[in-house]
């Protein structure tokens, strides 16, 4: 199983940026989906996620995106989006998606990571 993100960048203070993650491979079924933030010297926070069992669509945000970011999932696509508006310059960090999924009926649920994606706040 691969993830891959896409959409990070740099953004001027207010601006908006869209992340993609995309899984691929041998998937049986995705649970729940999320975004954690690792900015340098920190550790990685959780952002988002949205889960539940057969594709559920609950959602959960730290409190400091809450209102401005917004989590989606596309389970026919097998990806996850952040939509982050209002960005600020203590949102900038390596932001990495996170899928908790099964790759076969009969086994646990297994939790797979991207490579992340800088996102980068500044004027």
């Amino acid at each position: 199983v691969n993830l891959v993100e896409s959409g990070g960048g740099l953004v001027q203070p207010g601006g908006s940026l869209r992340l993609s993650c995309a899984a691929s491979g041998m998937i049986f079924n995705i649970n729940s989906m999320g975004w954690y933030r690792q900015a340098p010297g920190k550790e990685r926070d959780l952002v988002a996620s949205v889960g539940g069992t057969g594709g559920g669509t609950r959602t959960s945000y730290a409190d400091s995106v809450k209102g401005r970011f917004a989590i989606s999932r596309d389970n026919a696509k097998n990806t996850v989006y952040l939509q982050m508006n209002s960005l600020k310059p203590e949102d900038t960090a390596v932001y990495y998606c996170t899928m908790r999924l099964k790759i076969r009926f009969n086994l646990a649920y297994d939790d797979y990571w991207g490579q992340g994606t800088q996102v980068t706040v500044s004027s």
